[in-house]
């Protein structure tokens, strides 16, 4: 009797101490150890987050719900495009195009789930675990569907604009969670076929996936993360939830059941069976976490940005919180990171003794270090099909790089220009335009003993 009274204390010891420590995880803990991000990698994110908000504006001027007393701060002449559901024809949710003579950017921002629209539902349940092999690795099917459907409908205007402005700018894709996959996904087949962007390099291509969904397995996740960043607000659910997508909007309206029975279950799943799952989809890049609240402290602190390309404990924990649905929210990521860009602004005015070109010529090459450290740990971890160096280029796709680059000049049109064009692209014949659904297909896949074929030849 008093042996099963022993047992039955040390259970009911463990399941507290398992409730305390479960109850008790705060989503700080998951970047504790992480560094400040800088005032210049991070001064994108603000801009990214209003462009993707003027996809709910009718209006930009004269908009119901601008973000901050500063408002959107965009220039309603320089949208080259706005696409709503009645074009996207449920391939994609709506979209904009935007062209940011300022910093240089040519923007397509996507916007996030609308919880009354069917085809976002459809979009999110055309996928299964291990469905959708992809270079090298796994991603969610219906949102590559949705990111080569979005290539080939606006590949055209985006070349275009490209060159009109002296093959110089910066191409940014940006979503917001379902958008985020999107936009994610656009950017891995830009990355590697920028020569049919009119020869647009790498190191010109950013991604910023706001509340992102996992879309992409840890391979992959690690090989963009140089061009793919992911920003995080606080206990958000969706980067930490490895539930496919599918089922967490199948049980949006039972959301914090679903968190808890998920909690429940990870806990008796090893951290090495998790990463050796090569079906298992992540949060894609860079991490870019914005934390504002301390664990048993009352309000919203001052945020602070860290980041990290991490590995092993990314974003694996639900975080039983009460804010873990309303940190998903655009409007208080847009608003935090303002608010945090302004910090980092305050404290690199406060910091800078050499320099500011040094500095910044000193964190790219930071950058480029913790990519490569990410990629050899991946490696050591003995994760699915990681590779120690991204794939090397094709000479002809350097070469042009190297030519566009040689040709950049400011040269920006006007935005009434690039507006007007938009239609004149559209008009072009099909034939003439580039099918992204050939080119995807080209993106060599793996077979379990790790080789390298052709999608035709594992068929």
């Amino acid at each position: 009797m008093s042996v099963f009274c022993g047992v039955e204390c040390v259970v009911v010891l463990g399941c507290l101490r398992w409730g305390w420590r479960r109850c008790t995880y705060i989503g700080s803990d998951d970047s504790s150890t992480w560094p400040t991000a800088t005032f210049d990698e991070f001064s994108p994110v603000p801009r990214a987050s209003r462009a993707i908000l003027a996809n709910y504006e009718s209006d930009l001027l004269h908009p119901k719900f601008p973000p901050g007393p500063n408002g959107y701060r965009l220039d309603p002449d320089c949208f080259v495009k706005r696409v709503t559901y009645a074009q996207t024809l449920g391939h994609a949710p709506p979209y904009l195009i935007y062209l940011n003579h300022e910093h240089r950017e040519i923007i397509l921002a996507i916007r996030g789930l609308n919880l009354k629209k069917e085809s976002d539902y459809k979009l999110l349940l055309n996928n299964r675990i291990g469905m959708q092999m992809f270079d090298g690795g796994f991603v969610h099917h219906g949102l590559l569907k949705s990111a080569t459907w979005l290539l080939d409908q606006e590949s055209e205007t985006l070349k275009r604009l490209w060159i009109e402005n002296g093959s110089s700018y910066k191409m940014v894709f940006t979503g917001h969670s379902l958008g985020s996959g999107v936009a994610a996904l656009m950017t891995v087949i830009v990355a590697n076929h920028g020569d049919l962007l009119g020869g647009i390099p790498r190191s010109n291509v950013k991604c910023y996936a706001i509340a992102p969904a996992r879309c992409m397995s840890l391979n992959l996740a690690v090989k963009y993360a140089d061009v793919v960043h992911s920003v995080v607000l606080q206990d958000d659910f969706l980067p930490r939830t490895a539930t496919p997508l599918e089922d967490i909007f199948k049980s949006i309206f039972c959301l914090p059941c679903l968190l808890f029975l998920v909690c429940l279950r990870d806990t008796f799943i090893p951290e090495g069976r998790k990463l050796r799952d090569p079906r298992r989809l992540y949060a894609p890049g860079r991490i870019y976490h914005i934390v504002e609240r301390k664990f048993c402290r009352c309000g919203r602190f001052s945020p602070e940005v860290r980041t990290a390309i991490p590995v092993d404990g990314r974003f694996e924990h639900i975080v039983l919180s009460c804010n873990a649905t309303s940190d998903h929210g655009i409007i208080w990521i847009e608003r935090e990171a303002e608010k945090a860009l302004q910090r980092l602004r305050e404290s690199s005015d406060e910091t800078v003794t050499i320099a500011p070109k040094v500095q910044r010529i000193e964190r790219l090459q930071t950058l480029e270090k913790e990519h490569k450290d990410a990629l050899e740990k991946a490696v050591s971890l003995n994760i699915p099909h990681a590779v120690v160096t991204p794939e090397k280029r094709s000479p002809l796709r350097q070469d042009e790089e190297e030519g566009s680059l040689s040709r950049g000049k400011d040269t920006a049109e006007p935005c009434e220009k690039a507006r007007g064009d938009s239609s004149r692209t559209e008009s072009k014949a099909t034939g003439g335009r580039t099918n992204w659904n050939e080119v995807v297909q080209k993106l060599y896949e793996r077979t379990e003993s790790g080789n390298l074929v052709r999608k035709d030849v594992i068929q």
